[in-house]
């Protein structure tokens, strides 16, 4: 089922506790846009589906990452593309909006998107995993 675009900003918004929907909307799209670049295939194909429009759009033509990212260095290039932003708030952008996309995704495709990933994305997502 795909989420609404006024629906799954409102949680961002919510999550980040972002003044403006604007806020979160920017946040949305950087952390989509990187994520996307770390995805493939099918799993990234699911996940787009389950996701507004727009935002699809984003996750589907990525930014382009030479290399995985650690999580380290996602919130870094959060941080980078959100004009202002610390390293500090970068992380709660990142972690308002992956936990959305987590709560959208299901536990199933969740899996399949922490297998695509790098080692502690599951704390990103809100999503720790036993070890």
């Amino acid at each position: 089922m795909t989420l609404r675009h006024q629906t799954f900003l409102d949680r961002v918004t919510e999550r980040g506790e972002y003044d403006t929907p604007e806020e979160a909307d920017r946040a949305a799209r950087v952390v989509l846009a990187l994520l996307g670049a770390h995805l493939v295939g099918e799993v990234r194909a699911q996940l787009a589906a389950r996701l507004p429009e727009g935002f699809a759009l984003i996750l589907l033509n990525p930014l382009t990452s030479a290399e995985p990212l650690s999580p380290e260095r996602f919130v870094r290039a959060t941080a980078a593309w959100i004009e202002g932003a610390t390293e500090q708030t970068a992380t709660w952008d990142v972690s308002a909006v992956l936990s959305t996309v987590a709560d959208t995704a299901g536990e199933d495709l969740m899996g399949q998107i922490l297998l695509q990933l790098p080692a502690g994305y599951d704390l990103l997502f809100g999503r720790p995993q036993p070890t």
